[in-house]
């Protein structure tokens, strides 16, 4: 079965992600800077509204690199450590996404270790910072050996159509030993394509559209507010979902 994981900073697009059919949700603040730790309370409600859904959380000090100081992993290890001990109603899977890379470009094996230590029997990611690596084969096997479950990328690539060929080898490299999660401008209408051409089994997006923030519905915007806001759409949620196991069926007749 193909998995189907939305990237959303919104706690509507909990429930949305849940309702039309999403396996997992990627759980962030702040995806207009490229996603930065959600604050503990978010992370808190998220788990009271979720019955079923996966969610991972994005565990990322700052913007910017990936390069990180003893203080900044210090506080991302804190962070994953005050997360798991929230309360967790129905039980589902609580997972965290995370990334740590050197000055030359290639991964901090030793910070990677101590957050995938953090992270305990918790299901890891590591997020695309990985598609900055120069030997993505090298990284491969490195996160293999550090007991990483997953790997977000587009393979280097702007989208994960581009780095198509490049996905596929990695798929075929990766084997069992480790999940590929194809992310990087998935859409309901290219996903069949992705993973057709790609042998990918995990797809990753952005399901968010703009919607007039509440200030501007009421004609009384402020200079803090844009006049919009991102929402996850649940018609997008919905389609790509529908496009998904439609292709599973297609490959199971």
């Amino acid at each position: 079965m193909t998995a189907v994981e939305i990237c959303l900073d919104d706690l509507a697009g909990v429930r949305i992600a849940e309702e039309e059919g999403a396996d997992r949700i990627e759980l962030c603040a702040a995806l207009a800077e490229g996603g930065i730790t959600p604050s503990i309370g978010t992370v808190a409600a998220a788990l009271r509204m979720a019955t079923s859904i996966g969610i991972q959380v994005l565990v990322r000090q700052r913007p910017g690199d990936f390069v990180y100081d003893e203080d900044e992993l210090q506080a991302m290890v804190d962070d994953i450590h005050s997360m798991r001990a929230l309360p967790n109603p129905a039980g589902v899977v609580l997972g965290f996404v995370i990334g740590a890379l050197r000055a030359d470009g290639r991964i901090n094996v030793d910070a990677t270790r101590r957050l995938v230590a953090a992270c305990g029997d918790a299901p890891v990611t590591f997020h695309k910072a990985f598609d900055q690596l120069a030997d993505h084969a090298e990284g491969l096997e490195q996160l293999v050996a550090l007991g990483v479950s997953r790997v977000l990328t587009s393979a280097g690539a702007p989208t994960v159509l581009e780095g198509a060929d490049d996905l596929a080898r990695l798929v075929e490299l990766a084997g069992d030993r480790i999940r590929i999660l194809a992310g990087g401008g998935v859409r309901p209408a290219n996903v069949t394509e992705v993973l057709e051409r790609t042998g990918v089994r995990e797809v990753h997006l952005r399901a968010q559209h703009a919607v007039p923030s509440a200030a501007a519905a009421a004609g009384t915007p402020t200079a803090y507010d844009a006049g919009t806001r991102e929402v996850t759409s649940a018609e997008v949620v919905r389609s790509v979902v529908s496009a998904v196991r439609g292709a599973a069926e297609g490959r199971d007749a």
